[in-house]
């Protein structure tokens, strides 16, 4: 069943451009399968045909494949708690392991009073300013890891991260349907998608973290803009943060390439200075 929904998925994701859905190619085949047996779609079927959509119709293996490793630009706009906005450009480089876990990133940040680094390798975390290393503070950490934690790339590698799916249920907001799965990692943190049913693609994730002193959670909502395709690969360009309802952070992609030879000395932590003045 698993077999025919994805190759059928994919027969619809390829004529998409063409003005056929994905949800119109699905609609016969798996409207008699659905009464036959009264089943919806599972949520690792739903999590399969967006792996479809993003890797451009060649499934986990072509996306595996083609962002591998990587280099991504842009700029960052966060508004403060006073309203003050704050402009940050930044480049990651990465290199993807068999899991998140095992994966090796470096963001390198340029701020109007300050240029550093946070770099994780094999689940350890360092900082770089001036050359020198030193311990990121746990905000610095949190702006740093979120994005990987709560992100669509989380449900792409959701099998290779080991986290479980849970489908919620359909909904339709302007006149869009959409399936919404919750995400599970092995840090049990959840993340609530909403997918088009029509294209697959993720339109925005919601989530919780827990708030300062055990006050209220904190609820976060990242909306996904601007699609393209970037070497046969599905990238939202566009990325707004919004915090308790208000927007926090805004993310603008300027080039993405992947493919690239990686000096792996970019992820080594060539200082131990202890001490060392952190952002």
């Amino acid at each position: 069943m698993l077999r025919r929904f994805t190759v059928l998925a994919l027969v619809g994701i390829l004529l998409a451009g063409a003005g056929v859905t994905v949800r119109a190619a699905l609609a016969q085949d798996q409207k008699s399968e659905n009464q036959k047996e009264g089943k919806t779609l599972t949520p690792e079927q739903i999590a399969e045909t967006v792996i479809y959509a993003y890797s451009g119709g060649g499934g986990r293996q072509r996306l595996s494949t083609i962002q591998r490793n990587g280099i991504e630009r842009g700029r960052v706009t966060r508004t403060g708690e006073e309203g003050r906005a704050e402009e940050i450009t930044y480049e990651r480089r990465f290199v993807r392991g068999e899991s998140a876990e095992k994966d090796k990133i470096r963001l390198d940040q340029k701020m109007p009073s300050m240029e550093y680094s946070l770099v994780y390798n094999g689940g350890k975390i360092f900082g770089i300013i001036n050359g020198t290393t030193f311990t990121p503070r746990q905000e610095a950490l949190t702006s740093f890891l979120v994005p990987a934690q709560r992100s669509i790339d989380a449900l792409l590698r959701y099998k290779e991260n080991g986290a479980t799916l849970a489908y919620v249920g359909k909904e339709k907001q302007k006149n869009i349907d959409m399936w919404v799965l919750d995400l599970t990692d092995k840090e049990k943190r959840r993340t609530r998608y909403y997918i088009s049913a029509q294209r697959a693609r993720v339109l925005w994730l919601e989530y919780e973290e827990a708030g300062a002193s055990g006050g209220q959670p904190i609820k976060f909502k990242r909306t996904f803009h601007d699609y393209t395709f970037a070497q046969g690969t599905l990238i939202p360009y566009r990325t707004i943060l919004y915090q308790d309802g208000k927007q926090s952070e805004q993310s603008n992609i300027t080039t993405v390439s992947f493919g690239l030879k990686m000096d792996e000395s970019v992820f080594q932590n060539a200082e131990t200075t202890a001490n060392a003045e952190t952002p």
